[in-house]
């Protein structure tokens, strides 16, 4: 019989990360989108790393600096009573990590695609950068964020190898239906195996056709430059 609870714990988790790469992903992607600061190029790769670095790769290294036994584990035990590996807190800011690119990519290109004499203009008429950024930047590159939150999300949702990692396979905690698909091969239960995929592949699905279909929509009813 399937347990519906991985499937909570995956939206749980695909929800909060998203939530904290919108607050986070924003500000990081306005800065490498106008800074000119010639070494940006290193933060723009560092933030890319997950798109080619296999998944396992950094869950490793996560558990290693999350680990009780190392210096940065140690210190949040020590001090603030924290223990990242195998808890869903130490999932949600590996995983935030881990899309971090699906959030500042999308993000990065809305704001580089809006007219320097928007901008301009808007600091003419005397608003203030902030004012800039939340009534003429951020109208203006719905679909960027459209994506960036669409993607973060359904990215969230198929993570396994740092996952895997660094939370494990704990019932209620941090086993999520990814983890859950594993087990239950593991275990030669192909059918719930097979249950547990098809919401995954169905889910991937709906939500990359909505994206698609609400960009095609926006690029038909765009109006000419």
């Amino acid at each position: 019989m399937i347990d519906f609870e991985p499937i909570y714990l995956t939206l749980k988790l695909a929800f909060t990360t998203t939530v904290i790469l919108l607050i986070v992903g924003l500000p990081l992607a306005y800065w490498l989108a106008y800074s000119k600061i010639k070494s940006k190029v290193i933060i723009e790769a560092v933030v890319s790393l997950p798109l080619v670095l296999p998944p396992s790769v950094l869950g490793f290294y996560l558990l290693i600096a999350f680990s009780p036994e190392n210096a940065f584990g140690k210190f949040l035990d020590n001090y603030f009573d924290i223990r990242l590996v195998f808890t869903f807190t130490g999932l949600v800011i590996s995983s935030v990590l881990y899309s971090l690119p699906f959030m500042v990519q999308p993000a990065q290109s809305g704001f580089k695609s809006i007219s320097k004499n928007l901008i301009d203009a808007s600091y003419t008429l005397g608003k203030s950068k902030w004012q800039t950024v939340f009534h003429v930047l951020l109208p203006n590159m719905k679909m960027a964020l459209l994506t960036g939150i669409v993607l973060s999300f359904a990215h969230t949702i198929g993570e396994f190898g740092v996952v895997l990692m660094v939370g494990g396979s704990i019932p209620n905690e941090t086993k999520v239906v990814s983890i859950a698909v594993f087990d239950e091969v593991t275990a030669m239960n192909y059918h719930d195996a097979n249950v547990y995929s098809a919401i995954l592949l169905i889910f991937s699905f709906v939500v990359l056709l909505s994206v698609y279909s609400i960009n095609h929509r926006f690029s038909k009813i765009s109006p000419l430059p």
